[in-house]
């Protein structure tokens, strides 16, 4: 592929001629006119569905083994790309929404509220999701300050669980 070619924004075809642009972008997801992240939160939602039923370990091996494969994914498109964290490279937002839905509530209400509560965290960035957001670089950069927004998240998640008696 030419340099010209990698580094202009990724489209349909280009997105099916490469695997791993294809899995970064969300299955296509992130490539939404408009707040990609948002478009990549809610394509977490049907795998979180797919997942929920595991036990907690299966569920944490799963998620574990997603956040393994992301950093290798962002990374990987990003370089192609010529941009740190392009805003289409949305399995971060993948990630981070199924952290904060680990041991959930079952039920729509929560799956609504999860991701309420994610994009809140991901597009706020508080401390010290924001300093890592701008001081670790790589995959892992593109990855770890999602995995931190769900984890504040799954907090909130887990609160409102205790608080109505659910959790």
């Amino acid at each position: 592929m030419s340099e010209v070619e990698v580094r202009r924004d990724p489209d349909w075809a280009r997105l099916r001629r490469h695997p791993v642009h294809f899995l970064a972008f969300g299955c296509g997801a992130g490539l939404g006119p408009r707040a990609p992240g948002t478009w990549g939160t809610l394509a977490a939602v049907p795998l979180y569905l797919l997942l929920q039923d595991l036990a907690l370990p299966g569920y944490l091996l799963a998620v574990a083994a997603l956040f393994a494969l992301g950093i290798w994914l962002c990374g990987a498109t990003a370089r192609d790309l010529g941009v740190h964290d392009h805003p289409g490279i949305v399995w971060d937002e993948v990630v981070g929404y199924l952290v904060t839905m680990t041991a959930a509530p079952a039920g729509w209400g929560w799956v609504l509220l999860g991701f309420a509560a994610f994009r809140l965290f991901d597009v706020w960035k508080p401390w010290p999701i924001r300093a890592c957001d701008r001081r670790v670089g790589g995959g892992l950069g593109i990855m770890l300050d999602d995995v931190l927004a769900g984890l504040y998240a799954a907090l909130v998640l887990q609160l409102a669980a205790f608080a109505t008696g659910t959790g």
